[in-house]
């Protein structure tokens, strides 16, 4: 048979979605793969329906339908504290992934190195590798997930082009203070390189926890590449609405690589989302409060049947410690991968492994997620109390 390519053999498939679909097989709950169970906006909805029968249902301008650049442009100059041109430092994309792939491609030559924070979402070392780049990582110390600057510095020494910070960070939840992004912001001024930012959870962090747009720092919307998506913030992620800001020669640049990667975003789903994107600050709020909830309430159930978890700051994670059950002798050997794999078909709870997120050896980790009504999270901590009483 005919070799492939290299490059498909240097990593996996999705292991999130991959729990998904195990979830699925077995009918288990799936608190793996993070995706709301309720739907998206009443307003949103009515928006689609209309468009159903209006349009467009053609071709938008493969960088973004105008009305939605514009929607987007007056969104985020709040948040960058300047205005956005919505003409020329936008690029609408297939989800956030696709804008993350674009980012990297756009700044990236086959050879170059990258920075990535370890944990990070699964997709980073692929764009990385997909990019032809070789992916730096730096360690995020637990508990707090704490970087070492001198790490990163180290690394733009080696020429690294840029660093990808999600912020708030998948799978831990950690919010970067705005000193931490300064650091971070300064060595990219230093050795004249990018910050890439993964911001799809900058409206889900909790008090006394605050977002900061790297974008938004002195001297940093130059040398920033602001990734984001719709599919959190309006839980609508089947409608795969995404979106890269950044100075207008690097979105050029970004037009190009896009335009070939899916040449546009749906049509008639930007239209349907310019709605969402003109909500008042009091929709956010709301958000916030209603996962602030469901953090809580996952917390105390995981506390109450003796799990040992993470608090996030930010995002709809949690991280649960595995190693006392690793350490019971019916899971000698096991692998975190086996372990949730086992906890999908025998405790009825689907969890991503936490090794898929570290470069570090970490065997111990699982992942959960809270976007579920809390007659889901109750159920599910139901079923991890049998998973618990294996201790006692």
């Amino acid at each position: 048979m005919p070799a492939l390519s290299d490059r498909v053999g240097t990593f996996t498939d999705s292991v999130i979605r991959r729990m998904t679909r195990i979830s699925n097989q077995y009918g288990a709950i799936n608190l793996s793969q993070g995706f709301p169970d309720f739907d998206p906006p009443r307003e949103m909805l009515d928006a689609l329906a209309r468009v159903a029968y209006t349009g467009p249902h053609q071709y938008a301008v493969t960088y973004g339908a105008q009305n939605f650049r514009e929607a987007l442009a007056q969104k985020q100059s709040k948040a960058f504290g300047r205005e956005v041109d919505p003409n020329k430092e936008i690029v609408v994309t297939c989800g956030g992934t696709e804008a993350m792939m674009c980012a990297v491609m756009t700044i990236c030559n086959p050879g170059d190195k990258i920075l990535v924070f370890s944990p990070f979402y699964e997709n980073y070392g692929a764009d990385a590798i997909l990019s032809g780049a070789e992916p730096i990582y730096v360690p995020l110390v637990p508990p707090d997930y704490q970087f070492d600057r001198s790490i990163i510095e180290e690394g733009f020494r080696q020429g690294a082009k840029g660093i990808i910070v999600c912020n708030p960070s998948n799978p831990c939840g950690k919010v970067f203070t705005r000193q931490e992004l300064m650091d971070i912001g300064e060595l990219a001024l230093k050795y004249d390189a990018f910050v890439i930012t993964d911001e799809v959870y900058e409206h889900l962090v909790y008090a006394p926890n605050h977002h900061v747009c790297m974008a938004s720092l002195p001297g940093m919307y130059d040398h920033t590449i602001t990734c984001n998506s719709l599919s959190k913030t309006y839980s609508i992620t089947g409608w795969r609405l995404g979106y890269l800001i950044g100075p207008a020669y690097v979105v050029e640049g970004a037009k190009k690589v896009h335009d070939f990667l899916t040449v546009g975003a749906p049509a008639p789903l930007q239209e349907a989302a310019v709605v969402g994107l003109e909500f008042p600050q009091s929709y956010y709020d709301d958000l916030l409060a209603l996962y602030t909830a469901k953090r809580d309430h996952l917390l105390a159930g995981l506390e109450k049947i003796g799990l040992k978890h993470n608090i996030p700051q930010g995002t709809y994670f949690v991280l649960v410690d595995i190693q006392d059950f690793l350490n019971l002798p019916q899971f000698a050997g096991y692998t975190d991968l086996q372990f949730c794999e086992w906890m999908i078909r025998e405790i009825g709870v689907a969890a991503v492994p936490g090794s898929s997120f570290f470069r570090e050896p970490v065997n111990h980790l699982i992942r959960l997620h809270f976007a579920r009504s809390e007659e889901v999270l109750d159920e599910a901590v139901r079923r991890l109390a049998r998973l618990a009483d294996l201790l006692k």
